[in-house]
C-alpha cells in the first residue's frame, strides 16, 4: 500500500483557521474523494507538536493500492482541478506545501 501525503508546513491566517478547515470540507475533499485509484482519504488536523518542532497545520494522506494509482491519480484533470482550488486555500495560509510518498505497512497491537 502507497500513501501520499500534501503537508502543510506553516500557520493558518489568525482568526480564519475555521473558514481554513470549511474551505478543505467544502471545495477540496469533494475533489480529492474523486481521485482516481484513492481507496482512502484522510485530513489531519494539526493540533499539537513538540518544543521547536516544525507547524504543520494540515496533512493529507491519501492511500493508494500501488505506485501505477499514483501515477494515475497525478496525471487525472481533477488532481489539477483540485491544484487550483488548493490556491485559493493558501490565501488562508502561510508557509509552503510539500508532498511525500510513503510504502505504508500496517500492523495491529497486541490486545492485553
Amino acid at each position: 500500500m502507497i500513501i501520499r501525503y500534501a503537508l502543510f508546513e506553516g500557520e493558518i491566517h489568525p482568526g480564519r483557521e475555521e473558514e481554513f478547515r470549511d474551505f478543505v470540507r467544502q471545495r477540496l475533499v469533494p475533489l480529492w474523494t474523486q481521485f482516481p485509484g484513492a481507496e482512502e482519504i484522510r485530513v489531519l488536523d494539526g493540533m499539537e507538536r513538540d518544543e521547536g518542532a516544525p507547524v504543520y497545520a494540515m496533512a493529507l494522506a491519501i492511500r493508494y493500492p500501488h505506485m501505477e494509482a499514483v501515477n494515475a491519480a497525478l496525471l487525472s484533470d481533477v488532481r489539477f482541478q483540485s491544484r487550483e482550488v488548493t490556491g485559493e486555500l493558501l490565501q488562508l495560509f502561510t508557509g509552503k506545501v510539500h508532498h511525500h510518498v510513503f510504502s505504508a505497512n500496517e500492523y495491529s497491537p497486541a490486545i492485553a
